[in-house]
């Protein structure tokens, strides 16, 4: 046992600092990977709107056409078909009728549009737990 080093005051504050070193790199690997997780969180939120985004306006596109082209021969079916008795009452309510329909389709966005539930809620969410998580964790 003589020839045993014997521990000095330093050899704890050695020990202590090593430790406090290895937490503090697992701290911030910790961080590091609850961040990643979270901007995965964001990437795929954002990816799934633009799809859903890119099929509406598609699908919405098509049917503006569909409706368009039906609306157009409807009308002329019906000019036609009134062309020798009522030719401008006939005229005068298709304009109206068309006028009413833009109108409610107009409205209908807008509300669509102010209904929105907001981009990234569920991130946010994340962000929000993880905030509350760690005041609660807080002395």
């Amino acid at each position: 046992m003589a020839g045993a080093p014997v521990p000095g005051p330093e050899a704890g504050v050695g020990a202590g600092a090593g430790g406090l070193g290895a937490s503090l790199r697992q701290l911030g690997g910790t961080l590091l990977g609850i961040a990643h997780t979270r901007l995965d969180l964001l990437a795929t939120e954002v990816e799934e709107e633009k799809r859903r985004l890119l099929s509406v306006m598609a699908w919405g596109a098509f049917g503006v056409l569909m409706a368009s082209v039906s609306l157009v021969f409807l009308a002329a079916f019906v000019s036609v078909l009134f062309w020798d008795t009522h030719r401008l009452a006939v005229l005068g309510g298709l304009v109206l009728a068309f006028g009413v329909a833009c109108g409610l389709a107009f409205w209908q966005v807008r509300m669509r549009l102010c209904e929105s539930q907001g981009m990234l809620r569920d991130t946010l969410a994340e962000l929000d737990a993880d905030r509350q998580a760690l005041h609660k964790g807080a002395p």
